[in-house]
């Protein structure tokens, strides 16, 4: 289990919401409806998806990395 608290848990945390909200940019109807907003709340969510479509590769590639060492590492 990882701990939202520690510094690998924030990792983890950040990961899965850059690509979650990647993955809603994709889809049509919620990107209208969820990624329109650019302040606030629902501006980070924008950002990170931003983030995510931006840098895909380097964002899989931590997220394998992340998913090593929470498997193996800990």
């Amino acid at each position: 289990m990882t701990n939202v608290y520690s510094l690998d848990g924030l990792l983890v945390f950040g990961l899965l919401l850059v690509c979650t909200c990647a993955y809603l940019r994709k889809v049509p109807r919620l990107r209208t409806w969820l990624l329109s907003e650019r302040r606030g709340v629902w501006g980070v969510c924008h950002k990170a998806a931003v983030i995510g479509t931006r840098l895909h590769v380097a964002v899989s590639v931590s997220c394998l990395l992340m998913a090593f060492y929470v498997l193996v590492g800990k």
